[in-house]
Order: C-alpha cells, then sequence, then structure tokens
C-alpha cells in the first residue's frame, strides 16, 4: 500500500508527464503552423476574436506577459501570432514578421523573417509589435526604415490591411505553454474611412473561426449586452453547438447593476442559448489609469486574484465555478483543450499529409518539362520535334480524324462534280431536242470551219471548241477543292501548332505566323499549277488510245441507236449473222436470203448480207454524231484524269509540299532568329511559359515545399 509522502510523488509525476503531453502536443502545432501548411491542410490552432474595445488586448497581455500596442492606428490592422513556450531560461521574446501572402493576397511560400534583435525586457515589446506592424502593411520598404527609424506612423501605408501576420516568440520561466492566433477587432465603423474595410475584418476572423480545427477564444465585454457582439454572431454561426468555442468574460468589474446574475449564470454555463462546451471563463485586467501608472504583470495578476476573492457576485461562486476565474485557469484551459485537439487530430494530420504530398508530386510530373536553360538549343530541338511530327502528321495517320481522312469526303465531292459536268448528248431529232439544237450548233460550226478540207472532212477544231467549253465548267469545283483542302490544311496545322508548343505561347504565336505565310505562299503556287493543269486538259490528247477508241465505239453506237430510222442496228446484227448454209429456219433469215437471191436474178451478183443495210436511208446528222462521239469519249479519258491530277497536285503542292527537304524547319530557324546574333535573348523571350502554367508549377512547388517542411517537422518532434 502506497504511503500518502507516495501518493504525493506520483500525482506530481502524473502532472508533469501530463504537462510535458500538452507541451508535445502545442509545440507540433506551433511547429506546424510555422511552415505555412495551415494553407493547405486544417491544423488545430487558437483564435483569439472579439469585438473592438472588448479587452481582447488585455487578455492577450494576461496570458502572455506582454503589453500589446494600444494606438487606434496600425494596432487592428494584421494578425498576430503568439507562441508561448514555459522554459526554465530566463524571459525572452523575439519578434519576427511571417510572409505567407504576396502583394496581390496570393499564397507564397511561407516566410519568417526576424525583425530586430531578442528582447530581454517586457517593457521594450509594445514598441517593437508596433514597428512590425508597420512594416507589414509597408513590405516594399526596407525592415531597417521601421525598425530603426522614429516611432510614428507612416502618413500613407501600401496597404490598409494584411493577411500577413507579426509573428511573436515568448519564453520563460512564468509563460504557458499555448499558442494562439490574435485577429483584428471586429468593427462597427471604418477606421480613417477605409472603404469595406468592416467587411474585410469579418471575412478574415470568419476564414479562421470556419476552419473545424480552429478553437475560438470569444472575448466578450461585460459592459455590453452579449446578442449586441458581433463576435459571438459568427462564432455562433460557424459553431452552432459551442463545441469548440471557449467563452471569455472581460472587464467583469464594469457590469451594469442588477445585470449580475445574468453574466453569472453564463460563467456557470446554466444558460442554454449561451452554453459551450468547453465553458465560460472570466479575466480582470488593468484598466487604463493602471496600465499608465505602470501597473506590472505580476501586480496585475495579483489584483486579478484578489478582485474575483472579495468582489460579489464572484466571490460567492462554488468552489468549482471559481476554477473558471482568472488568466491562469483559462490560459491551462486553452492549453488542455489545444494539446487534446492536436493529440485526437495528428494521425489524422499525418495522412492527409501524406497524400497530399503524393498528390502534388503527381501534379507537378504533369506539367510539361520547365523550360530550359538553354533557350537557344531548347528551341532549336522544338523546331526540329515539331518538323518530325509534322511530316509524320501530313504523310497521313491512322486516326479518324486525321488530315488525310478529313480531306477524303472533299476529294469524293470534287470527284462527283467534275463527272457531273459530262455532256448529255440525246440523237433523238425532236423538237427540243439537243439533236435539233446542239448538234445543229455542229453542223454550223463545222461548216464554218472547213477551209481546203474534202468532202465529209471536219476540222479538229471543232472538237476542241466543244473540249473547251466543257473544260470550262471544271473551274468552279477545282478551287472550291483546294479553298475546302486549304483551310482545312490550316486548321489543323493550326491545333497542332497549339498542341506542339503549347507551353510557350509566344514561341506558338511566332511560329503560327511563321506557317501561316509559309501556307499562304504554297497556296499561291498550288493555284498556278491547278490554272495550268485545266489549261493542258482544253488541249484535247491522249496516248491512251485503246481506251478512247473504246468509249468512242461506246457511244457512237449508243447515239446511233436512239435513230432506228438510219441506223437499224437490230437489222444490222441479223445480217451480220445470216448463214446461208444454215438452212431454213427464222422467218428473218428466210428473208435475207430471198432479198439476196432477187439480186442474183437482176444480175447483182456478189452482194453481202450486210450490203443490204446500205439501202437505208443517210442520217444528215451523221457528222454531228461522230463528233458528240468524240467529244463524250475524251470526256471519259479526261475527267478521271484530271480528278487524279488536281487532288494529286494539291497533295504534292500544298500538302506534302509544307514540309518537303524540311524547308519549313529551316524556315522557321530562320525566321526566329534561332542562329543570330540576338538568338539567345529572343530564345528566352520565346520559351517563357504560360502564365497560367507557370504560376500553378509555383503554387505546386510552394505547396511541397510546406507539405514537406511540415513532415519533416512531424518526424522530428515524434523522435
Amino acid at each position: 500500500m502506497l504511503s500518502p509522502s507516495d501518493v504525493h510523488q506520483v500525482d506530481a509525476l502524473s502532472a508533469s508527464n501530463y504537462a510535458l503531453e500538452q507541451r508535445k502536443y502545442i509545440a507540433i502545432a506551433s511547429s506546424l503552423f510555422e511552415t505555412g501548411v495551415t494553407v493547405d491542410i486544417e491544423i488545430p490552432m487558437i483564435a483569439v476574436v472579439g469585438v473592438q474595445s472588448a479587452g481582447k488586448s488585455s487578455l492577450i497581455e494576461a496570458m502572455s506577459g506582454i503589453t500589446l500596442p494600444r494606438a487606434g492606428g496600425t494596432c487592428t490592422r494584421c494578425p498576430t501570432y503568439c507562441r508561448l513556450k514555459y522554459t526554465a531560461s530566463p524571459w525572452n521574446c523575439r519578434v519576427s514578421l511571417m510572409w505567407t501572402k504576396g502583394p496581390r493576397d496570393e499564397d507564397v511560400p511561407t516566410v519568417i523573417e526576424r525583425f530586430g534583435d531578442d528582447i530581454e525586457s517586457k517593457e521594450d515589446v509594445t514598441e517593437r509589435i508596433r514597428r512590425a506592424q508597420r512594416a507589414i502593411l509597408n513590405r516594399s520598404t526596407s525592415l531597417k526604415t521601421f525598425l530603426e527609424g522614429d516611432d510614428e506612423d507612416p502618413d500613407t501605408s501600401e496597404v490598409t490591411f494584411s493577411k500577413n501576420c507579426v509573428y511573436l516568440e515568448i519564453s520563460g520561466s512564468d509563460v504557458p505553454d499555448l499558442s494562439f492566433v490574435d485577429l483584428p477587432g471586429i468593427i462597427a465603423t471604418s477606421i480613417e474611412g477605409v472603404p469595406g474595410e468592416i467587411q474585410l475584418i469579418r471575412d478574415l476572423v470568419t476564414e479562421y473561426v470556419s476552419r473545424p480545427s480552429c478553437i475560438i477564444l470569444l472575448t466578450i465585454s461585460c459592459e455590453t449586452e452579449l446578442h449586441n457582439q458581433g463576435s459571438y454572431e459568427i462564432a455562433r454561426l460557424v459553431d452552432p453547438k459551442g463545441e469548440r468555442t471557449i467563452g471569455v468574460l472581460t472587464k467583469p468589474d464594469r457590469i451594469s447593476a442588477g445585470d449580475e446574475d445574468t453574466w453569472v449564470a453564463i460563467l456557470r454555463n446554466q444558460n442554454a442559448t449561451w452554453r459551450l462546451e468547453n465553458g465560460w471563463f472570466s479575466v480582470k485586467s488593468p484598466n487604463t489609469r493602471e496600465i499608465k501608472e505602470g501597473m506590472t504583470h505580476e501586480q496585475a495578476r495579483e489584483e486579478e486574484e484578489r478582485f474575483f476573492l472579495r468582489t460579489a457576485p464572484w466571490c460567492d461562486l462554488s468552489v468549482s465555478a471559481r476554477g473558471n476565474l482568472g488568466s491562469k485557469a483559462l490560459a491551462d484551459r486553452c492549453s488542455m483543450v489545444l494539446s487534446a485537439f492536436m493529440a485526437q487530430r495528428l494521425p489524422e494530420i499525418e495522412l492527409v499529409i501524406q497524400k497530399s504530398l503524393q498528390t502534388t508530386e503527381e501534379h507537378l510530373r504533369e506539367l510539361p518539362t520547365e523550360p530550359s536553360q538553354d533557350p537557344v538549343g531548347e528551341v532549336y530541338n522544338l523546331i526540329s520535334r515539331f518538323s518530325m511530327q509534322l511530316t509524320r502528321y501530313l504523310e497521313g495517320t491512322p486516326e479518324p480524324d486525321g488530315l488525310l481522312q478529313t480531306i477524303r469526303p472533299y476529294q469524293d465531292a470534287f470527284k462527283t462534280a467534275i463527272r457531273g459536268t459530262a455532256p448529255n448528248f440525246q440523237a433523238r431529232d425532236r423538237s427540243l431536242s439537243l439533236l435539233a439544237t446542239v448538234s445543229a450548233s455542229y453542223a454550223q460550226r463545222t461548216r464554218r470551219a472547213i477551209t481546203r478540207e474534202l468532202p465529209d472532212h471536219y476540222p479538229f477544231i471543232i472538237t476542241q471548241e466543244f473540249v473547251r467549253e466543257l473544260i470550262q465548267d471544271w473551274d468552279t469545283p477545282t478551287f472550291k477543292l483546294f479553298d475546302e483542302i486549304e483551310a482545312i490544311l490550316s486548321s489543323k496545322i493550326k491545333t497542332f501548332i497549339h498542341l506542339e508548343f503549347a507551353q510557350y505561347p509566344n514561341l506558338q504565336a511566332q511560329a503560327m505566323m511563321i506557317v501561316t505565310d509559309h501556307i499562304a505562299a504554297l497556296s499561291d503556287l498550288s493555284k498556278e499549277h491547278l490554272h495550268w493543269l485545266i489549261d493542258v486538259e482544253k488541249r484535247p490528247r491522249t496516248l491512251n488510245d485503246h481506251y478512247y477508241r473504246d468509249y468512242r465505239d461506246k457511244f457512237l453506237a449508243w447515239y446511233k441507236s436512239q435513230r432506228p430510222e438510219y441506223n437499224n442496228l437490230a437489222l444490222l446484227d441479223s445480217l451480220k449473222a445470216y448463214d446461208p448454209a444454215a438452212g431454213e429456219g427464222a422467218e428473218q433469215q428466210d428473208t435475207i436470203g430471198v432479198v439476196l437471191s432477187c439480186f442474183n436474178k437482176l444480175g447483182i451478183n456478189g452482194l453481202r448480207p450486210t450490203d443490204l443495210a446500205k439501202v437505208l436511208p443517210t442520217d444528215p446528222r451523221e457528222a454531228a454524231i461522230a463528233i458528240m462521239a468524240s467529244v463524250r469519249a475524251y470526256f471519259q479519258v479526261a475527267y478521271k484524269r484530271f480528278v487524279d491530277n488536281v487532288t494529286i497536285a494539291i497533295d504534292e503542292k500544298l500538302i506534302l509540299g509544307l514540309n518537303r527537304y524540311q524547308v519549313l524547319e529551316s524556315n522557321l530557324r530562320t525566321k526566329l532568329g534561332v542562329g543570330s546574333s540576338d538568338g539567345y535573348e529572343k530564345c528566352s523571350r520565346y520559351l517563357q511559359e504560360d502564365r497560367m502554367i507557370a504560376k500553378y508549377r509555383e503554387d505546386m512547388r510552394n505547396k511541397r515545399d510546406r507539405l514537406t517542411k511540415a513532415k519533416r517537422e512531424l518526424m522530428k518532434l515524434r523522435m
């Protein structure tokens, strides 16, 4: 069985171990805050909030042992982060500036910048904080100006408010283990008439206390009704159940007569409306007169203790209720809640840091390669790679939306359009037939064109004129196809350039202009060649004799078949098929035999069966029909040749010609000035990244740095 002295030693040891645990978790929270990782993940912290003149500054002074600036200027213009640490060493205070935001309120790598030497006298802290706050509001001005210059506010500041912090590290034997951020007091009227400042401060306070990991140290003045204080309204909004709020009643010596019971009920946590899970506390701080008279921190704590022991209604409270009175009780509760919250959240924080770090690394790997330190070599390589990929693309790729796949439907439509210009000759002799009009025109031209030719011989120029008329209809579909392909090529190449140079908008823009000019020059040359192809087709010629003659015979037979009164093809076939050795048979064969026999009786001997066709009347349009057959046959030869030539010419001159012999690659290098005397400067400008990509890379790197520091701090503190 343990003796009373043993029990006392065990209790002392247990309390000591508990204090060490509290200290460890508070140190972890403070170390993580210093890394700036609170931008990325939730870290438990205490935020001191209250309306202006609620005694917030006095509360902080009571817990930290320092005196904050009381002037109405800069003291409310930026947050102040306090890290209190118990040590056996003499009291010490280090003032730093914690930069987490840039000039445009953007997140930047957290930098903690020392602001002067460490302070060993509490009386010197107030002025140093005031100077530090001025430096926060005037970032571009040398720190030395505010550290060593006159202790006066400048006429104007670069900003009227900042989210960057004054960072205080206070240690000593009379300092509790605690860390918190003091937020600007919520105001009802704008200070110095700065527009939007009221909402700006409310937004900042709300931003901090809305985080589920934030412990709200709610400062309420007893000289004003609780529901009229805006800080309580915000706390209730973000923490409606009061689970992470610690209430502090300040100025208990200024309670209006008759209101004592209301405030006592709140302190006892008996009022259901104002009930908080972590309870209410009350502190008594020196008034303005006492501060001016130089009351020390120790004297203030003694006076606080006397006040609660001797002043009603506080002195009449139960022992348990009196446990919530005084700055020390409040500091102990804050330390306990913060350390417990940190211990509870630590495994989750470690997991979140690890996962966030992995995700951030993945995002960085997905980004394009960072611009090279050798801009000339990098641009040279980019152009070479672009040229190689472009050549492959122009040769054809298997993708359904490839260049050649996109062009093919337009080529098919072009072929159909050219084939649609074929002359639709009809040989029947009607009043409105082509034979009565067009073939009559053929006959007229034929007669006019005759010079010294023999009878029934017609000049070739007649056929050539009609061919020329047909070819004139090919201009429109030919250049329509060219314009369509040029537009497709330009659009595809534009997309191609955008993808290849997406990381470098300056290079992309320059390359786009050069390639556009190059395509325009090729287009002019290609159009000249297309005009030449059309002109060539206006002179009928072909070495494909068999193909031409075969079509000419077919069309001639077809036209003649439409005029049976002059060209009885069925009869001609029967005459050709007549065989006297076959004997009697079909009626028509017998008739042919009889007719030949009659000619023999008349003394006309030696007739062949096919000679009988000569007794048919001569076709007066025979010459026109022959020319029509020639024109139609030539069209059949020419249009197929022309369709092939045009599509091949566009492909060779415009598409494949775009980078034939790497001419575009050479053109890009020359016009971009890669090898010029100022090539380095030009290439450096070309390789300036898109601002969004560069900003995103910088943000991801900053985040990675914060998370890495946080991970390192956790590992260090766990050792």
